[in-house]
């Protein structure tokens, strides 16, 4: 029986078989997609925001969850759909403003003529599983406004690098389970979060309790004390801008070197050291470990701790043994840890081929965080399909348009055509890339590096 979808879909398009429809919607879809979005999706026709290529083809709306969907097609497809899992988390409610800037600053793909999905997740927060089940639903909402694409990547940036694996994991089980078909052809994870919450989140934990043994600040000497595992509790109001200037009045990090006090810099260089992180980022990563900390614990848990750092000794200070002695402990609550796993961790098992790409001087997402993965993959019967590269980059949210379109033609090359890309493959494909993507200025890779273990950047525990 042809449903409403499909006969509105027939009516798009050309005759001429199952890649007829994906090359006809195309470049007819615009006929038909008002009605069309309107009655089957709840999107709208929207026009592309700047950076997009002229006469691309845009619907945006908010999905049956509430979470702010954009869909875009460039005007010659080539067939293949990026379902986009975005970075962050933002705390909060969703923003329209910002599914707009994703598809914006991931405009690479529609640039490289790729199809792209985006959801900007029904919740705020630290919540993996259902911003998986979000970006599946952008996912399934293409598929109903322009028909099922040739091919579908998985490309999950930052935190929306574990959000993609979570979702291919999910995927996998259902498809091994006779459950749905595999949605997903490959996976692209850049600058991931990959270790998990219980992994990728401890070193935070490690920087409140060592930063509060340095600078005595957060919380202040007159405030009332709290365990530094809860972030903050939610009775306080502590905004940004004066945790930022509590960290310069400490550190003097937002100062030129020149500027600070000699007890500044002491202080500066003993967090830095002995959390392994750079000056840069100090302010980035003690805000998540506040914030982000409060969400996990209050939102997610019911108050209890996932974190602990019992029998960890820091090292990289003037002292250690006063450092160690003075620094806060914590014992981690089981249930919470496992509750949390259960939500932000990852099993290994995806079905599909997987490419990971990181810059080995992300300040962000550091990079050993790769090699917690590719130990994942191994325990989760996947290595095969796993391919990682690194690159000389320094930053974390976006590194080359060269680099992004060279990773993308090596997974569709392994898909369509088996061929498992190597890392020094990948680094010399990078020089022939279309101009379009400067190659000259954006190839950077590293084929034969290897992240070391996280248990040499983050202390065990």
């Amino acid at each position: 029986m042809q449903t409403t979808s499909s006969r509105m879909i027939a009516a798009c398009v050309k005759p001429g078989g199952r890649w007829a429809v994906h090359a006809a919607l195309a470049v007819h879809v615009a006929a038909c997609m008002p009605a069309y979005a309107a009655s089957d999706t709840g999107l709208q026709t929207s026009a592309c925001p700047i950076g997009l290529l002229a006469e691309s083809r845009c619907l945006s709306g908010r999905d049956a969850q509430g979470a702010f969907v954009w869909l875009a097609v460039p005007p010659s497809w080539n067939g293949t759909l990026v379902v986009h899992a975005h970075g962050g988390p933002e705390l909060g409610p969703p923003r329209a403003e910002r599914a707009v800037e994703d598809l914006q600053r991931w405009s690479i793909w529609n640039r490289a003529g790729y199809a792209y999905a985006a959801s900007g997740y029904r919740q705020g927060g630290v919540a993996v599983t259902s911003a998986a089940e979000d970006i599946e639903r952008a996912r399934a909402l293409f598929v109903a406004a322009f028909g099922v694409p040739k091919r579908t990547v998985l490309h999950g940036q930052s935190w929306g690098a574990g959000v993609a694996a979570k979702a291919a994991e999910i995927a996998t089980v259902r498809a091994a389970t006779g459950a749905a078909p595999m949605p997903y052809d490959a996976v692209l994870l850049t600058s991931g979060v990959l270790a998990g919450g219980t992994e990728s989140y401890t070193f935070r934990l490690d920087l409140r309790v060592v930063y509060e043994a340095v600078c005595r600040n957060h919380p202040l000497a007159e405030e009332a004390p709290y365990p530094l595992w809860q972030g903050l509790p939610p009775d306080r109001k502590l905004t940004r801008a004066e945790l930022a200037e509590r960290v310069d009045a400490c550190t003097g990090v937002n100062r030129k070197p020149a500027e600070r006090s000699a007890l500044q810099q002491a202080s500066l260089d003993t967090i830095t050291r002995v959390v392994r992180i750079s000056e840069r980022s100090l302010q980035g990563h003690l805000a998540w470990g506040t914030w982000h900390f409060q969400d996990i614990v209050f939102k997610r848990l019911g108050g209890r701790n996932p974190f602990g750092n019992v029998g960890v000794r820091y090292i990289g200070s003037a002292d250690d043994d006063a450092l160690n002695a003075t620094v806060a402990r914590y014992a981690a609550d089981p249930s919470a840890r496992a509750d949390f796993a259960a939500d932000a961790d990852l099993g290994g098992r995806i079905g599909v081929p997987v490419l990971t790409m990181h810059a080995v001087d992300d300040p962000t997402a550091f990079v050993e965080l790769e090699s917690f993965f590719r130990t994942r993959m191994q325990q989760g019967g996947s290595a095969e399909r796993l391919v990682q590269i690194t690159t000389a980059d320094h930053e974390h949210s976006y590194l080359s348009d060269a680099q992004y379109v060279s990773a993308m033609a090596a997974l569709m090359a392994w898909i369509e055509r088996g061929d498992k890309p190597a890392p020094q493959g990948i680094a010399a494909s990078c020089a022939k890339v279309d101009v379009r993507f400067d190659p000259s200025k954006g190839c950077r890779f590293l084929p034969d590096y290897v992240p070391a273990p996280l248990g040499e950047r983050v202390p065990p525990r």
